[in-house]
């Protein structure tokens, strides 16, 4: 069960910003032990019927390519956000092959997001939400919820608690080196989504834990 920690334990938005502008094109590096969640998203959220997507927290862009290469229609649009400038830039060259279809933006650190309500087919977010404070998880939330068509689909994927022995370890050894400097992690510590989930507004249709290199996602 996540314990909701004091808001001085994760970073700010500027300071997030000033992490992520730096790692830049390493995050990419992380797909080894990233992927397997993802490839677990993607096989049961229905992307093959989605027309609009907006995704909280694109960073290289590497997901969306991925999606708009092999499993979105050939007319759906998809609209990025990132914090950083860095991964803005990236986003916006890795996506080039489809520029008529995507727009990228960087955020200005809060959770509104610029975009008409029931607006899009799938919300989606992969390793942000173990970077955001619980307020900031629920508000952003609730903007998924008006941004998303009924019907739609909430899409996320993040650092969780151990299922393994071995892993169980090492996300108590993370969450301790997180909660001592946050910034060595890049904020990222392990959180249960399903504890954000309203239940008035979210019905779970797939949820799976993975554990990749005594990683749990």
């Amino acid at each position: 069960m996540s314990v909701r920690e004091p808001p001085d334990r994760y970073l700010s938005p500027e300071q997030a910003k000033r992490f992520y502008d730096r790692f830049g094109s390493r995050q990419d590096w992380q797909a080894f032990y990233e992927n397997p969640a993802i490839n677990e998203l993607i096989a049961h959220a229905a992307f093959d019927s989605a027309h609009s997507v907006f995704e909280f927290g694109c960073g290289t862009g590497a997901l969306a390519a991925r999606l708009l290469e092999g499993h979105l229609p050939a007319d759906a649009r998809y609209v990025n956000v990132d914090i950083s400038s860095t991964m803005v830039s990236l986003a916006n060259e890795r996506l080039k092959p489809w520029c008529e279809r995507t727009r990228i933006y960087q955020s200005d650190g809060s959770s509104r997001i610029v975009e008409p309500e029931r607006s899009f087919d799938r919300f989606v977010s992969t390793y942000v939400f173990d970077i955001l404070t619980p307020d900031f998880i629920d508000q952003l939330l609730s903007e998924a919820h008006r941004l998303l068509v009924p019907g739609g689909k909430l899409c996320l994927v993040s650092m969780t608690f151990g299922a393994t022995p071995l892993s169980r370890v090492i996300c108590w050894g993370w969450q301790h080196l997180w909660r001592l400097r946050p910034g060595i992690v890049g904020g990222c510590h392990p959180i249960e989504l399903s504890e954000y989930l309203r239940s008035e507004w979210w019905e779970a249709i797939h949820v799976n834990k993975v554990t990749k290199l005594g990683r749990s996602i």
